[in-house]
């Protein structure tokens, strides 16, 4: 905790000042401070400062955002609660939420008009025990006093002053000195007074060059002078270097835990702190220091000829040295060899770093700056950087590791009129490890789409139908009056008239076999137990009010997915159901999707899709409804999207279950029709570039795998999403077991979302499942079956949660209530028991509940 904060509350603020202050404490600023070495930016205005300025001011170096709360709420999740403070005024204290609290680092409270007498500390005291943990700093209308300073210090909280209340010199009525406010709350243990000082090398990570101590006179003049001054208990002041020449700058000086000892943060110059000449009273530099110090000297001094100076006068020789070591770092394989050419690598860099006048501390505040930055960058390596191939041990040999995310490399590898083929890997030669990368799905950061996709649904938020408008107009290029359609959506909508009678005709068999086996899910009666004479327990099954149901649009239109999640709706009984759709580009949705909102009873249509739609239905707007479910697919803008308002408390709003590209894992044996298997395979590889497609080949031998490598080709070649098959299937894998077992194991590690049975007695090898989303049993059960009109649902968990979670189904759309009722002669058999545990958890109230009854 620091002893006291500076405002910079003007534009004219003396550079010795600022200078000085900046050694001790952060400069708080609402706008960029003149390499201040600690500062706080601070936004007072939340109209004229977006989220994404407030990042951008944090990644260019500010410690700290101090934001009110209407911002910080927009910042949640987004910045990291140790680079946030809330900026509040003491009487809204009350409005702050757990939500909120939880993800800031502390609070600057401002206190209401002068009082004469300084904050009232009793009340900052109770605000700090609902920031517990946190820092709590108090900007104040009056001067504070070094009292003030000590009573706030006492409480955990500390004081805000402005620069125009701040001077070098000595304190008075209305200044108080920046060593004063410092030293407040400083107390020694000694007799003497002084305080025993650890003096530490700023450049070389801050190791120990010695201990002295200071005094209150030596701490103010080396603040104001930004010299090392410390107290000498013999000769009084000691200003260090002034007749050896070895002087020293203060970076900065802290105080302690125990506000009882201080540490200088110091250049120092000269031949070194010790009274040896040596840098350090704990003996010689060594480590990185020690050798940007001999680097330092070899190029001034190395002779001409040596090896040093042709590293240091040939550029391309040092160039090949960097690369050559690391190289040789990159092949290292044990802890040895790794510290090793680590070793030899940091050498040769260091060496160009010194050449060019780059030294360690330079590195290190690269370092920091770097840390300090909320964006990130994708990560990717350069294309030249890049093998051509990755291969996994053993039979990994025609491509990178499966499903790892396609890299610039091997997106120009793909040769487009070139066979599409598979990667076949043996499962019975690979290693534990490399089995586990063939399990992996490709990385979804979803923390970086998060912080992508919190700007959109906070600009809905505040906006409502205004942004969902630009938004859609910004990339649906529809031009919308009102996001909202209502009912009747057929036969009287414009577009319904488009309708071709065999989709209809079809859609009304799909919703009629959906209908059929969702209806047969509905958990009616309640479940009634008699847990124990008197006491009995019920649940019973309520409809979910308000359901939001996001239908995508993008590369093909979907009204089976509208089926999927309208139909359970419908059948639960929600009493709201809003479908969320992306418009065509003259505003019009697809007579498709109409039809089908009007088969299940929609109540409205929301024109919109992305993150923006997933926003409107969380908070809704002036037009859109809040619901309190999200159901639906979607891409990463639209998962990142559900992830963000499912955790806001705010929303109150719950989704579905995760989601990611859509996936298939086929399982073929000898009985295998090789152009189904094929057929299965693309069904799913045509969703989209990142579609997760796997062949487990069960003895099957290679004649017949051949034979589904060409079907697949062949099939594929036909198709009009061919640009899509070939990067989804060149990411796509064969992997050889030997028998059934073996590959049913696989795939429950696997946990696929479709899950297709080409084996001998299929039907046999269903109660061997443990992880899927659905299952496709026998070789006249294509997934696409599923996808549209059998009756089961096609809203599954992929990215391997078929672990933990179920496909949509009715019961998503309902929620369990219990209840219990207890007779008075229940009450006489369960009550003691109550009691007792009550008792036992140091519950009074609870155990009271029972006596009160009982007369106990």
């Amino acid at each position: 905790m620091f002893p006291f904060l500076a405002l910079l509350d003007s534009e004219h603020v003396d550079e010795e000042l600022l200078l000085a202050v900046s050694r001790v404490v952060p400069v708080i600023a609402s706008r960029s401070t003149p390499e201040s070495t600690i500062r706080y930016l601070l936004v007072e205005d939340s109209t004229s400062t977006d989220v994404n300025q407030i990042i951008t001011l944090l990644d260019n170096g500010a410690d700290k955002a101090i934001v009110p709360l209407s911002l910080a709420k927009s910042l949640l999740g987004t910045v990291p609660a140790h680079r946030l403070l809330l900026l509040l005024d003491v009487a809204n204290v009350s409005a702050v939420s757990d939500s909120v609290r939880n993800a800031v680092s502390g609070v600057l409270l401002k206190t209401s008009a002068s009082s004469g007498f300084g904050p009232d500390v009793d009340l900052i005291h109770s605000v700090s025990r609902f920031f517990v943990g946190a820092a709590v700093h108090v900007l104040t209308p009056d001067l504070p006093t070094t009292s003030i300073i000590k009573k706030l210090a006492a409480i955990g909280a500390s004081v805000v002053i402005p620069f125009s209340q701040l001077t070098l010199g000595s304190s008075s009525k209305n200044l108080i000195s920046v060593a004063d406010a410092f030293l407040a709350q400083i107390v020694s243990d000694r007799s003497d007074g002084l305080f025993p000082t650890v003096i530490s090398s700023d450049p070389h990570g801050k190791r120990s060059l010695g201990l002295v101590y200071s005094s209150r006179d030596s701490v103010a003049e080396s603040i104001c002078t930004g010299k090392g001054v410390y107290h000498s208990r013999k000769h009084g002041l000691w200003r260090k270097g002034e007749t050896s020449g070895a002087t020293q700058d203060v970076v900065r000086i802290r105080a302690d835990c125990d506000t009882d000892a201080l540490e200088f943060s110091v250049v120092q110059h000269g031949a070194g702190f010790c009274h040896l000449n040596r840098a350090s009273c704990f003996g010689d530099l060594d480590g990185l220091a020690a050798l940007e110090r001999t680097l330092a000297s070899r190029l001034v001094d190395a002779p001409e000829g040596s090896y040093t100076r042709r590293l240091f006068n040939d550029e391309e020789l040092l160039r090949a040295k960097i690369m050559e070591e690391a190289d040789e770092l990159c092949r290292a394989k044990t802890k040895e060899e790794v510290a090793f050419e680590a070793a030899d690598l940091i050498y040769f860099i260091l060496a160009r770093c010194v050449a060019a006048g780059v030294s360690v501390k330079d590195i290190e505040r690269s370092l920091d700056k770097k840390a300090m930055k909320i964006s990130r960058r994708p990560g990717n390596a350069k294309a030249q950087w890049m093998p051509k191939a990755e291969p996994l041990k053993a039979e990994l040999s025609k491509a990178e590791a499966p499903r790892a995310p396609s890299t610039p490399s091997s997106k120009a590898s793909l040769v487009r009129n070139g066979p599409i083929q598979m990667r076949t890997v043996d499962i019975s030669v690979v290693s534990p490890e490399d089995r586990a990368k063939l399990l992996k799905r490709p990385v979804l950061r979803s923390d970086e789409m998060i912080a992508k996709v919190k700007p959109i649904v906070d600009n809905v938020r505040a906006r409502g139908d205004t942004a969902l408008c630009e938004l859609t107009a910004k990339f649906d290029k529809a031009q919308l009056d009102t996001p909202l359609l209502l009912p009747p959506f057929y036969p009287l909508a414009p577009e319904a008239q488009q309708l071709d009678p065999a989709v209809r005709d079809a859609i009304d068999v799909a919703y009629s076999n959906v209908y059929k086996f969702h209806a047969a899910q509905i958990d009616g009666a309640p479940l009634v137990v008699e847990t124990m004479p008197g006491v009995i327990c019920t649940r019973f099954a309520r409809p979910i009010a308000r359901v939001g149901l996001y239908v995508p649009g993008g590369t093909a239109v979907l009204p089976s997915t509208a089926l999927m999640l309208g139909v359970p709706a419908q059948v639960a009984g929600c009493e709201k159901i809003v479908m969320a759709t992306p418009p065509r580009a003259d505003g019009s949705i697809s007579p498709e999707v109409l039809y089908v909102a009007h088969k299940v009873g929609a109540h409205a249509i929301l024109r919109a899709g992305g993150a923006q739609a997933v926003a409107a239905l969380a908070y809704g707007t002036e037009t859109v409804p809040k619901v309190d479910k999200i159901f639906g697919p979607g891409n990463q803008w639209v998962t990142a999207a559900k992830m963000l308002v499912q955790n806001d408390t705010d929303a109150l709003v719950s989704i579905d279950m995760p989601a990611g590209p859509s996936e298939v894992l086929v399982i073929a044996d000898d009985t295998c029709n090789p152009a189904f298997v094929a057929a299965d395979l693309l069904s799913q590889a045509e969703h989209g570039i990142d579609s997760q497609v796997v062949l487990v080949a069960s003895s099957l031998p290679d004649t017949m795998l051949a034979e589904v490598e060409e079907e697949v080709d062949k099939q594929a070649h036909a198709l009009g999403r061919v640009d899509i098959v070939r990067e989804s299937v060149a990411k796509s894998l064969i992997v050889k077991t030997q028998g059934p077992e073996i590959a049913m194991e696989f795939s429950n590690d696997y946990a696929p979302e479709h899950l297709i049975l080409h084996l001998r007695d299929a039907p046999a090898w269903v109660d061997h499942v443990k992880n899927a989303g659905s299952v496709f049993v026998g070789q006249y059960s294509p997934e696409s079956c599923g996808d549209y009109a059998s009756g089961t649902n096609h809203t599954l968990p992929t990215n391997g949660y078929a672990r933990q979670f179920s496909g949509v189904n009715t019961q998503s759309f309902q929620k369990h209530i219990t209840s219990q009722e207890v007779t008075i002669d229940g009450l006489q058999t369960l009550g003691p028991i109550v009691v007792t545990l009550a008792d036992c958890e140091g519950l009074q109230a609870h155990a009271n509940a029972v006596r009160i009854r009982l007369g106990m």
